[in-house]
């Protein structure tokens, strides 16, 4: 979902240490749970997050846009392998759509393209097409993605003059709830909602739909993650905590980040050094379609398994350090 801007500058958030880990002890293996600031790209975020782990090896699960806040999972070293099966989890969000305004870019961001009157518009009316766009639904991803077309960003080709359509996806929004609904204009109804979706979800193209639906327009005014699987806003801390702290002291290590978000399998010493070898072991309850993190005796996460057969095949080993 994000369009690249530049850093932002002033504020605590925004200063820069002199060069990439100066100073800093070393961040082990292990997960951050970052409250992302709104202004920032993910990419800033990553970027800040290497110097203050002393590393270049830092990754995220799923990006956020500059304009939204909230939870953004980053893996440390050898961590960033486990970002692969985080990126597909359940995602919780808050946020406030503004009917009766149509943006290009279906946030507040973009420049208005056609405002209505919302004043006919009832408790009622919502309700009904937010149950429409509840359940298993076929979305149309904003233009101003992140998806790649032909291998060029879509926002990218938006801003270089080019027509964008984007076909449509299937995705799931669990639950949509409307919190509170206000208006600050005589034209404008705002709703605060909370969302569980599947990832891919757009809540922007949530705020369009729903527009589109009451035939006055919509876009999002403000977003913010508050869940990605089971890490939730309770465990994140902001930059300038990882600043002040020490990113070590708040990296989640690695077999405790997979057994907060994956079955467990635990592991005999002759199995870790099995599964260290390259070798298969007999699936515990194949068909399984999740990933099972499988922790050696040692509490060492040692794989992340594949447990869809009979024999159960290793997604990535993690080697002794």
């Amino acid at each position: 979902m994000t369009r690249q801007t530049s850093m932002p500058t002033g504020g605590a958030e925004s200063a820069r240490p002199p060069r990439e880990g100066a100073g800093r002890e070393p961040a082990g293996d292990g997960l951050l749970v970052v409250d992302k600031p709104a202004g920032w790209t993910s990419h800033d975020v990553v970027g800040r997050s290497r110097r203050l782990c002393a590393t270049r090896r830092v990754g995220h699960a799923g990006t956020l846009d500059p304009m939204a806040t909230g939870v953004l999972v980053l893996g440390v070293n050898r961590a960033t392998k486990l970002l692969t099966f985080l990126v597909g989890a359940d995602k919780t969000y808050t946020a406030t759509i503004r009917l009766g305004a149509s943006t290009v870019t279906d946030d507040a961001e973009g420049e208005v393209t056609a405002t209505r009157d919302t004043t006919a518009v009832t408790d009622e009316q919502v309700a009904a097409a937010v149950s429409r766009l509840t359940g298993p639904i076929q979305q149309v991803p904003s233009a101003v993605s992140a998806i790649k077309i032909d291998g060029k960003r879509s926002y990218a080709r938006v801003r270089a003059g080019e027509d964008v359509e984007l076909p449509a996806r299937p995705v799931t929004v669990h639950r949509f709830e409307v919190l509170t609904r206000r208006r600050d204009d005589a034209t404008f109804l705002d709703l605060d909602v909370e969302v569980d979706v599947s990832s891919g979800t757009y809540v922007r193209a949530l705020a369009r739909d729903l527009g589109a639906d009451l035939t006055v327009g919509g876009h999002l005014t403000a977003l913010r993650r508050t869940r990605v699987g089971d890490f939730d806003l309770s465990r994140a801390v902001t930059l300038d905590q990882l600043e002040q702290d020490g990113a070590p002291a708040h990296l989640i290590p690695m077999a405790r980040a997979a057994a907060a978000s994956f079955p467990v399998r635990e592991l005999t010493e002759q199995e870790s050094i099995d599964l260290g070898h390259g070798k298969r072991l007999p699936a515990i309850e194949p068909g399984r379609l999740e990933p099972v993190a499988a922790i050696g005796p040692d509490g060492r996460l040692v794989a992340m398994l594949d447990e869809t057969r009979q024999e159960a095949r290793s997604h990535v080993v993690f080697p002794t350090s």
